[in-house]
């Protein structure tokens, strides 16, 4: 209760028109607060503000259904595509067939699989070497044929064994086991004088193999002039000795050996008896 004589309040004074309500505060754009004192802002009006934005959620159904879809297309394009392949395959065949042509990929595939053994026939067949031919054999020369030893052509003209004694009754040797005589032609055949040792020059062998050299005591007794020991026999000339082996008693000689000597570069004759 207003006591009398005290003014109302927010009375405007005398003579003033009244101030309506909403007059009272500025006016401020909607969204806009007006700057009060103290830094804080007056609470929004009620309407004055858009309500906030809401998050809508993603369903989670969505992502399962878009793989689905993809494989499904995928599944329905490449069967398509593959059957369509499929189909150009079989009709390039059949094509190839009525045509008496063959497809490329069987051509491809028959040329791969021929290739396929020819190159397997190739690798495994052995590479053919040319054997070497074999060495000629020395002519065996015999009784009775020339050969050639060095500076000197032997000739065996006989042979004979199973002599016990070489010599005289009074000047003789004896054999150990027994004596086999062995008559030799030698000829000079080169173009200066060439001195001449049986012993030393002939080797015997029989069919064990065994070697035996020249009895050279044997060779003076049973020689008229010492013929094979130490002979000095000009170019073109020869000198008929007999040489005499001790071997053991029935022994049979297989061949004789005339030695080259040691100074050239001639084979050795060998005789077969």
């Amino acid at each position: 209760m207003t006591a009398p004589y005290e003014p109302v309040p927010n009375q405007p004074p005398a003579g003033q028109q009244p101030t309506p309500p909403s007059a009272q505060f500025s006016q401020v754009p909607a969204g806009q607060f007006a700057p009060s004192h103290g830094g804080q802002l007056p609470p929004p009006t009620p309407g004055q503000f858009p309500p906030p934005p809401v998050t809508k959620k993603r369903a989670p159904w969505l992502l399962p259904t878009l793989i689905g879809v993809g494989a499904f297309v995928v599944l329905c394009c490449g069967g398509t595509m593959v059957i369509g392949l499929a189909s150009d395959d079989k009709k390039t065949e059949a094509t190839s067939v009525s045509s008496g042509a063959p497809a490329a990929g069987s051509s491809s595939a028959a040329s791969a699989s021929a290739a396929a053994p020819v190159a397997s026939a190739v690798a495994e067949a052995p590479a053919k070497t040319t054997a070497a031919p074999a060495p000629a054999k020395p002519k065996t020369s015999g009784i009775g044929d020339k050969v050639r030893g060095g500076d000197f052509e032997f000739t065996v003209k006989s042979v004979k064994c199973g002599i016990s004694k070489v010599g005289t009754e009074i000047l003789n040797t004896k054999a150990q086991g027994a004596f086999c005589k062995v008559s030799v032609t030698v000829k000079n055949v080169t173009k200066g004088a060439q001195n001449f040792h049986a012993d030393g020059s002939l080797t015997a062998q029989d069919a064990s193999g065994r070697e035996y050299e020249v009895d050279g005591e044997a060779g003076i007794y049973g020689n008229s002039d010492g013929q094979g020991f130490l002979d000095e026999i000009n170019p073109g000339n020869s000198v008929t000795a007999n040489v005499y082996f001790d071997v053991p008693k029935n022994t049979k000689l297989k061949t004789i050996t005339l030695d080259a000597g040691l100074f050239t570069l001639a084979e050795d004759a060998v005789v077969a008896l």
